[in-house]
């Protein structure tokens, strides 16, 4: 992740004297924008002076948001959709399943939920499908040109996500490979356990992939910057560049217990993925899929400014409590 130097944000606080004459433009456009962006929605709440969460579905919102105002997306959407459902988020809730594998405790451990997505009918992943190219759409109106998506998924599903946002025009530049041993997979055959010893169901997986995406520049990529600060990714350092392989273990009971949120993924890892998101550090990194505003909380440690929809109330009111403490987190 680099030294805690290369970690910095360009601070809005900086020398303007040393700053070429286009830097000041975008910073006064990504001030306007962040300005229409906090009074787009009916019910809102300002986490601080530089995160805002929207209580309401991220495809109404986004249908209304002014056009070409958010700088980067991350996210870490609902698949297969139907486990946020309000009657599978009811069962998760009351630990009785549905959709939800609930595993049992190991050596004294309780293992987190899982959605089962092998049990998608064909018609819910073209459900699916049609979802994300919608979500999609929609965020290559909102961004800024040369605007970045980084996208989590899942090797069962990312293949139909990943071609649904190229379908929608975003342009595809790549994926971050999350090295990151899970629970999923790896089971022997349910309830012929000892019958198949030697046999697994299904590769035990160690990895999880997030699809970069982006909206086309306007002109080379140095025109793009100069005009919309967007259109790269930014670099550890001078010297290093953004890497697309991750290591970066599950996340732990700390975090968890500050966020009880099933899909919760590690600040250690976020912080890296948004930072990267901005590459000038201007701007607002929006997340469709706010949770308990995990990214929200990353760009916040950051110094960058971020937007998010939840339509769970369960999860916007948990998100309220979670930010702080989330972005207050010292990690490696």
């Amino acid at each position: 992740m680099g030294t805690p130097q290369t970690l910095l944000p360009f601070s809005r606080e900086a020398d303007a004297s040393r700053d070429p004459p286009w830097l000041e433009s975008i910073r006064r456009r990504a001030e306007s924008d962040w300005r229409r962006l906090r009074r787009s929605a009916e019910r809102s709440v300002e986490l601080s002076a530089d995160a805002t969460l929207i209580l309401g579905d991220a495809v109404e919102w986004l249908d209304a948001a002014p056009e070409a105002s958010v700088h980067a997306v991350v996210t870490d959407p609902p698949y297969g959709v139907i486990e946020y459902q309000e009657k599978n988020q009811a069962k998760l809730r009351s630990g009785r399943g549905g959709v939800w594998r609930i595993p049992p405790s190991f050596d004294g451990a309780k293992r987190n939920p899982l959605p089962r997505f092998t049990v998608l009918s064909s018609e819910e992943v073209n459900l699916l499908r049609t979802f994300f190219k919608a979500v999609a759409e929609r965020l290559l109106r909102v961004l800024v040109p040369g605007g970045h998506v980084f996208i989590a998924s899942n090797p069962l599903l990312s293949s139909m996500t990943f071609c649904a946002f190229q379908e929608a025009g975003l342009e595809k530049r790549g994926e971050v490979i999350r090295i990151v041993q899970t629970l999923r997979g790896g089971d022997r055959p349910k309830g012929a356990e000892a019958e198949f010893p030697e046999v697994s169901v299904m590769a035990r997986s160690s990895w999880e992939p997030w699809g970069i995406f982006r909206k086309p520049c306007e002109g080379t990529v140095a025109e793009n910057l100069r005009v919309w600060g967007a259109g790269g990714l930014r670099r550890i350092s001078a010297r290093e560049p953004f890497k697309d392989v991750i290591a970066c273990s599950p996340t732990r009971g700390r975090e968890k217990a500050l966020a009880p949120h099933p899909s919760l993924k590690p600040q250690r890892f976020l912080r890296q993925i948004v930072r990267a998101a901005l590459p000038l550090g201007i701007g607002v990194v929006y997340d469709p899929f706010a949770g308990s505003a995990s990214t929200l909380a990353a760009a916040e440690a950051l110094g960058y400014r971020s937007l998010g929809t939840e339509r769970d109330h369960e999860y916007y009111e948990m998100a309220q409590k979670a930010f702080p403490r989330l972005a207050a987190l010292s990690v490696r």
